[in-house]
């Protein structure tokens, strides 16, 4: 399968995914996120979870309608943005926070790894080869 075209789908399924997290945060999945939201972030819950819905959602739809000179930029932010999130993630399973099915440490400890692979992902997916 020619590279670009893995790209193309890999740009589209993390956008899609993107778009369908950032729609939970504002809709069917807000208590669930609001309820992962650390203390120590300076806003509201329910305004954190609805500014990173709209920038989820934002963000998404930048991956899928980017064009070619645009998905490099399109990439970082969005590798900036998992990067971002990570230290809330780190605080999930610090204070051993239930959400999502990750009710056990193990279980939290393991989504810590995924948030590498997300940016590897947005970067990978978008890198433009000149």
């Amino acid at each position: 399968m020619d590279t670009q075209l893995i790209k193309k789908i890999g740009r589209y399924a993390l956008g899609g995914f993107l778009i369908s997290a950032g729609i939970g945060h504002l809709t069917f999945a807000r208590k669930e996120f609001k309820a992962q939201v650390p203390e120590w972030v300076p806003l509201e819950k329910d305004d954190t979870v609805f500014y990173s819905g709209i920038a989820e959602i934002a963000l998404g739809t930048a991956l899928i309608g980017a064009s070619e000179k645009q998905q490099d930029i399109v990439g970082k932010v969005a590798g900036t943005f998992f990067a971002a999130v990570f230290p809330g993630n780190i605080a999930q399973y610090k204070d051993r926070k239930d959400g999502f099915g990750l009710d056990t440490d193990n279980k939290r400890l393991l989504r810590l790894f995924f948030q590498p692979v997300l940016i590897a992902w947005a970067l990978g997916s978008t890198k433009t080869d000149k």
